[in-house]
Formats: structure tokens, sequence, C-alpha cells
């Protein structure tokens, strides 16, 4: 009526591979869309089995399942009008795609296939997947049937033309929705799973406004959100609805349940805009004709760069401004405490247990614990804070340790490992005294140790509180405190840590809590595995042992962001810290982080699985994959030769 459409965007409760509870999902939000008037309704990219199967999408059960739930899904929903559009593995003329099935009143009308596989960082899409532009026949077999398959497929009525694009197609140079815009289509609907990273989400907004503006069309987006597998990513179960370059709404992201967000689109309005604009008509015969490029050469002056005039961020995983830290603080919480939330209820487990040392990354993983507990309704009492105090151990952190549990409300637990690791030392030949790396890492192993036993004991998980910066480095001790159920951290830079921790001590919790917290921010960094001094100070500090964090953040960030080399690197070090530290030391800096990085690969490629936060990560399963033998040879000669 008047030219409005009323489509709407779901995401529905899910569990990865279980088809069958997928589909009845996917029914209750169908019927919910239409008692609201719903015309037009679209489902996240594979939500039959859910995006984060993997190899499972190689198993002849899972691809039968999936055809047979999405054959009854249909069939159960013959009485319901809405168009539906739902995202399905499917296979045809010997290949796996990943596609979007259009149904209403019972009957499949046609099949999209998504055309660009995500494939880089942590997509590897193509592993499974085949693009939709691989095709001969444009058929694909549903059941005993035959349906049409095309991307550039229209489905119309009257005046309303629906073009459907598939997650990573939004984001290429020419996507098809454009395609399918100057050929008609002026609702666009994008089944997406595309996983949540710092500041992702408003880049996003920005694109989708951009291709709605574009294309003068209407833009519905819709993405997977709780139940996917948090192995290594987070979903945000997010939806926007943009029409020609505004926002008309969006989604709540990181809901713990189904989600369902409608608009109305002005096909009316569309139309006349497109009219009005006589360019928008003229983009498909240019399209049609294309003509190779003119190229002129020129000479580009030769200039060594010395300086740059362009700012060069010290703590680029930071932002400097308060306002978009505290944005970024409050994201990442989200995407911490969702990745516990998902795997707490997938094994069924109310309890967890977590080291407390009295440092920044116990603190913090302590706090999302708590957090995530607080949204999941479970009592603060099932989170386990357990303190082992060894020979290094401060009075300064133990003291922050057992008072930040109690004001937290958790359950608190103090086992000694002292006694344990000396029968340990009398077992395996060593002095007890003599304070080298068995010395470390024995206490380091005992407390894992326990941790994991008192798990079994209590039907818990372990979770790990290893960040970003330490699994780069190494720094952790191989089957200690390496080890954990899941590592809520992992994707976490050390720069950023002490900056969640002063975070939430300002805005999420009482005053009591808040002075701990922030005292623990001011604590030196250390795994205090030697004792202390005389006035009972921290006498072990790791930025003394292996380099200043801010400096192994801004390598990291630049070697596995871009891929830089390590004179590119020192360069940007140089511009970044030129009040702060000498290119020498910088060098040596550099020097360790490569060294230590080709060195400790073992460590990484069997981490815990932990959810990916920005934009670099060291998961073995997704972003960072390396031989554990490689050489540094090569990176280090690189820095050798620097002046």
């Amino acid at each position: 009526m008047y030219g409005y459409v009323k489509v709407g965007a779901a995401v529905p409760l899910m569990q990865v591979g279980d088809c069958d509870y997928n589909v009845q999902q996917m029914e209750y939000m169908l019927r919910k869309a239409e008692t609201q008037g719903v015309q037009i309704l679209a489902f996240p990219e594979l939500a039959v089995t859910g995006y984060t199967c993997m190899d499972l999408f190689a198993q002849e059960c899972l691809l039968r399942h999936a055809e047979q739930a999405l054959l009854e899904l249909v069939r159960r929903t013959k009485d319901v009008a809405t168009l539906c559009i739902a995202g399905m593995p499917l296979r045809a003329e010997n290949r796996l795609l990943n596609t979007a099935v259009v149904f209403q009143k019972g009957k499949i009308a046609g099949i999209v296939p998504k055309t660009y596989l995500s494939n880089y960082r942590e997509f590897q899409e193509r592993r499974w997947f085949s693009s939709g532009t691989e095709l001969r026949n444009g058929t694909a077999r549903i059941g005993d049937r035959e349906y049409p398959v095309s991307a550039q497929m229209l489905f119309t009525a009257g005046n309303v033309s629906v073009g459907i694009e598939i997650c990573e197609d939004l984001w290429a140079p020419v996507p098809p929705g454009a395609l399918l815009a100057m050929q008609g289509a002026n609702i666009l609907f994008n089944l997406s799973a595309s996983n949540e990273l710092i500041g992702k989400n408003d880049y996003l907004k920005s694109v989708i406004r951009q291709q709605s503006a574009g294309c003068i069309a209407g833009y519905v987006y819709v993405s997977s959100g709780f139940g996917e597998s948090t192995t290594d990513l987070v979903f945000a179960g997010k939806c926007f609805i943009a029409e020609n370059g505004v926002l008309l709404g969006e989604s709540e992201r990181f809901p713990m349940r189904e989600k369902l967000l409608v608009g109305e689109i002005d096909v009316d309005y569309l139309h006349h805009d497109r009219q009005v604009n006589t360019c928008f008509t003229q983009g498909l015969s240019v399209l049609q004709q294309p003509s190779a490029p003119v190229t002129v050469p020129f000479d580009l002056p030769e200039e060594k760069m010395t300086a740059l005039t362009r700012t060069v961020d010290p703590m680029p995983f930071v932002p400097a401004s308060d306002h978009t830290r505290d944005e970024r603080c409050e994201e990442v919480f989200h995407i911490q405490i969702n990745g516990l939330a998902k795997r707490l209820v997938h094994t069924r487990t109310e309890k967890v247990i977590i080291g407390v040392s009295g440092g920044l990354d116990s603190t913090l993983a302590l706090l999302v614990a708590v957090m995530t507990f607080d949204a999941l309704g479970i009592a603060r009492r099932q989170i386990i804070a357990v303190t082992m105090p060894g020979f290094g151990t401060s009075g300064r952190t133990y003291r922050n340790a057992s008072q930040l549990a109690a004001s937290l409300g958790v359950t608190f637990r103090d086992i000694s490992i002292r006694e344990a690791c000396r029968q340990h030392f009398r077992d395996i030949g060593h002095d007890g005294e003599t304070q080298d790396v068995t010395y470390e890492n024995t206490q380091a192993r005992e407390r894992t140790q326990i941790l994991m036993d008192l798990a079994n004991r209590e039907n818990g998980l372990v979770v790990g509180t290893g960040d970003l910066s330490e699994l780069a480095l190494g720094w952790a001790t191989y089957n200690g405190d390496h080890m954990s159920m899941y590592g809520v951290n992992a994707g976490i830079p050390k720069t950023l840590v002490r900056y969640l921790v002063r975070w939430a001590a300002q805005h999420k919790v009482d005053r009591a809590s808040e002075s701990i917290l922030n005292d623990i921010a001011d604590t030196p960094v250390s795994p205090e595995l030697i004792p202390v001094d005389e006035n009972s100070a921290i006498r072990q500090k790791t930025e003394e042992l292996v380099g200043p964090y801010e400096l192994h953040d801004f390598f990291l960030y630049h070697f596995i962001r871009f891929g830089a080399p390590p004179e590119k690197i020192y360069f940007l070090a140089q511009q970044a810290f030129r009040d702060v530290y000498t290119r020498e030391t910088i060098r040596k800096w550099l020097r360790v982080f490569f060294s230590r990085f080709f060195a400790q690969q073992f460590k990484r490629s069997c981490l815990p699985d932990g959810p990916k936060a920005g934009s670099v990560s060291l998961s073995p399963r997704g972003d960072w994959r390396m031989p554990s033998d490689a050489s540094a040879a090569l990176w280090l000669k690189a820095i050798d030769a620097l002046d």
C-alpha cells in the first residue's frame, strides 16, 4: 500500500550442525514475522546448518539432512504467504554451493549462489565451496525436482523486484547487487555470517548505506548470531535495513536470543529517484560495453624517505580519543562475553575456574566471567577464582586477587603451590634453589594442574587468561598457563588489556572493586615466578626481560595486519616512538620480537579456542597458520642490515 513493502531480517537461535533444530527456529521466526505483516523475510547465511560447520560441510550426513530439513520447512510453511530467503549449502554439478533458497507458500522459487567466497584471514570458504560463477547448467536438484540457480536472479511482483547477495558479495569492488539493481532490483537482501571485530560494525554500516545509495535501493542485511561456534569467532546477530543511503533500522548487537528486525521500503520513492537520476539507467549500457582502460606511463621521482608528514600511531590497538576508546572497550567485552556464553551454553556448564594472580590478564578474564554469568542469569558464586601463591607471589598481588574476588561476589579458593613444587623438585632431582627455567615452569604447570583437576571435580570449565601479545612472544609455559578450556583473552593485545580493566573499574563495578582494579592496572606486569626482594616488591618484571609491550604490540600489528618487512616496521617505529626510544633500542627489541615469534610458533599451533576481537589474530585454525619449525633467518638478517 502506498508503495511500501514490509521487509524483515530474522536471526533465529541455532545449533551448529543440527538442521532439524535450526529449521524449527526458522519456522517460528517466519510465522512470527507473518503476524507482523512482513512480506519478504531473510535469514542468515547458511542458517539451515550454521556457518561455522567447517569440514562438516564435506559430510554426506550433514548435507543430506540440510536438504531434508529445508524441504520440511518449505512443506510446513505452505500456509505462509511471506516470501522467505533461507541460507543453506547445496550440491550442484559435483560442487558445493553456499546458497540462498527462496520459497513461498510451500514452493521453492529459485536459488541464488554466493559469487565471492571469503578466503583470507579467518575465512577459508574455498576449502568447501565453489563460486556460483563456476556453474555450467544453471540448475540444482533439491529433493526430486530441479530449480534454477543464478547469481543474477530477480524475484518480481508488480513494481517490486528483489535481488540477493550473500555476505562477501557486498564487499566486492562491483557487488552482484549493483548489477541486479541496474537490471531492475529495487530491494536487495544480504544473507551474511560476518563475524564481529573491533570497529567492523561502523564500517559495515557505512558500506550498507553507500550500497543502498549507489543502487537507489532498499537494502536488508541479516547476519548470524548466538548459536554459531565461538571456537575462534563471535557473531553478533546484527541486522540493518537501509533505503537510498539512509539507515532505517538496526537491531541490538550481541543478543543471546532470537531477533527480528522489521521495516518498510518505499519502492515508489525509489522508482521516482531512479527515473529522475538519468545516470542510473546509463550504468547498465556502460557495463554491457566494457572497454580496456587507457594507460599512460609517467616517471615517479625517487625520494629517500626519512620522515613522514602523516602521523604513525604508536598504539594501533588503542584508540587515542577517550570516547572511541570507551566504545572499543565496551565492544571488546561484548565479544568476549558472547564467546564465553556460547561455550557455557553448549557444554551445559554453569561453573568456571579461573586462576587469579592479581595481575592484569587474570583480572580481565575474571571480569569477563562475571559479566557473562550476569548476562546468563547464573549466580556469581558459581565462578571459582583460585589464587595459587608460589615462590614469587607478592603481598600486593595476593591481596588484590583475594579482595577483588570478595568484592565481586565470586567463590574464592587459596591453594598454595609451594610444597607441591618442592616435592616435584625432589622427584626430578632439582635442588629447589637454582632459579632456572625449570624452577619457573614447574610453578606454572602446577597451577594449571590444580585448575584442570578442580574443573573436573566441580564439573566446570577452566577459563584461560593469556593475551595476544604473550602468544606472539611465546611468553607462556607450554602446557602450563599456555593451556585452558577456553581462552577469553586470546584476541586482546597487552596494551589494550590495561585500558579494559580501567574501563571496567569506571563503568562496571562498585567503588570497592574500582579501587582494587585501578591498583591492579598500576601493578608492573610480571609472572611472579622469582622470589620478591627484601621489601616484598616484585623483582621479575616482564618488560625488562622481553621488552616493552607497546613496542611489541606495534611490531605485531604491522607484521600480521599488513605483512610489513622488518625494515618498514623499524622505519615506522622510529616515527611513532621518536621521543620515547632510541633507534638502537627499537632495533634491539625488534630482533627479540622476530626471534621469539618464530621460535615459539609451536605453542600457538595448539592453542585453546578463544574469540577473535580485532583485525589481528594468531589462531592456528583461522588467521595464522605457519610451520612450527620455520626459520627466522631472513627476517633477522634484514634487521642486522638496518643502520
